[in-house]
C-alpha cells in the first residue's frame, strides 16, 4: 500500500484515511503529499461527518481526486472495518476506495478471500485492493488488484515496480502454492477460527 497510494494520490488530492491504519499506510499516505484527512478508528459516523464536510468544502473543485483508505482486518487493533457501510458512503459521496487486505486474506471469508467475500460485497466495488503475502501466505512480496486501467496505471506509476526488482520466482511459486493449500484444504479455515475463538474466550 505504501507504494500504491502515491501511484493514484497526488499533491491536491484528498485522502480520508482510518486514524488507525498501520505504519506501511501512513507511509505511503505521506509520500503521496495529498491533504489527509482522518477519521475515528472504525467509527462510521466519523466517516460520514468527514466525508460530508470535505464534499460541502470543495465543492465545485474540478479534477480533485478523492480517496477512503481503510485496513479490512486492522493490524492495530484486531477490528475488522464495517465494509457494507463504507461501500454506502462511498457511494453516497462519490469517493474511491483503497483497501488493505494485508491481514485479512487467507483469514477471513468462507474460503479466506477476505472482507469482501466476509460481507458478500462484489471485488468491483472496490477501486483498489493491496495485501502483503508475507501473513497467511508466510512468504514475500505483495500485489494489487482492480481493473484493468488502474492496474496499468499503478504497474508504470508506482515505485514500488518501477525501483524495485521483481519478485523471485520462488516466492511467486510459494505464493501460489499456498493459495492452493487454502483451497484444498477449506478445514484450515474452520480450525483457525475455532482457535481464534478459544484465544478470545481466555482473553475475556
Amino acid at each position: 500500500m505504501f507504494s500504491a497510494i502515491p501511484a493514484f494520490s497526488k499533491k491536491g488530492d484528498i485522502i480520508v484515511a482510518d486514524e488507525g491504519v498501520h505504519w506501511g499506510i501512513q507511509n505511503g499516505l505521506y509520500l503521496s503529499r495529498s491533504t489527509v484527512v482522518y477519521f475515528k478508528h472504525n467509527d462510521m459516523d466519523s466517516l460520514s461527518k468527514t466525508l460530508e464536510n470535505i464534499t460541502s468544502k470543495y465543492k465545485g473543485t474540478k479534477n480533485l481526486r478523492r480517496y477512503i483508505v481503510v485496513e479490512a482486518l486492522y493490524q492495530n487493533s484486531g477490528q475488522i472495518a464495517p465494509l457494507d457501510e463504507i461501500i454506502k458512503l462511498k457511494e453516497k459521496y462519490r469517493f474511491r476506495i483503497l483497501l488493505d487486505e494485508s491481514n485479512s486474506f487467507g483469514v477471513l471469508g468462507s474460503s479466506g478471500r477476505g472482507l469482501t467475500e466476509h460481507y458478500g460485497v462484489p471485488v468491483e466495488k472496490l477501486d483498489l485492493i493491496t495485501a502483503a503475502m508475507g501473513h497467511a501466505l508466510a512468504t514475500e512480496g505483495g500485489f494489487c488488484t482492480g481493473s484493468a486501467r488502474v492496474i496499468d496505471h499503478q504497474r508504470l506509476s508506482s515505485s514500488g515496480y518501477v525501483f524495485s526488482a521483481s519478485l523471485p520466482p520462488y516466492l511467486a511459486s510459494a505464493a501460489i502454492t499456498a493459495i492452493d493449500v487454502l483451497d484444498e484444504n477449506p478445514n484450515l479455515l474452520t480450525k483457525l477460527k475455532n482457535n481464534i475463538a478459544v484465544l478470545w474466550k481466555g482473553r475475556l
